[in-house]
């Protein structure tokens, strides 16, 4: 059974920093490319970005040179880097195992707010 657990969210002011992280279980992680998506009320999911099993990355264009996507397959991880945040980088964020059908988390709120 694949578990996908999303954790580090909560709430920054603008300019700020957070580090979210993301746990795989029950897939060859290292086997998987990974990718963060987020989601506000009444909008659809929208890509963040995507790392591959080679370790290389893409970004959504809101993102490139805020947010930087990295894994660690010693550890079944995969981390979002998030730097000089806005008020419209409010949203849950979610992790994608993109192995088989495709796993998803729970997702982490992440609140930009002064």
């Amino acid at each position: 059974q694949v578990h996908v657990v999303e954790s580090g969210g909560g709430l920054v002011q603008p300019g700020g920093s957070l580090r979210l992280s993301c746990a795989a279980s029950g897939i060859i992680f290292s086997m998987a490319a990974m990718a963060w998506y987020r989601q506000t009320p009444g909008k659809q999911r929208e890509l963040v970005g995507v790392i591959t099993i080679l370790g290389d990355r893409t970004y959504a264009d809101f993102v490139k040179g805020r947010f930087t996507i990295s894994r660690d397959n010693t550890k079944n991880t995969v981390y979002l880097q998030m730097v000089s945040l806005k008020p419209e980088d409010t949203a849950v964020y979610y992790c994608n195992v993109r192995h088989g059908p495709g796993y998803w988390g729970q997702g982490t709120q992440v609140t930009v707010s002064s």
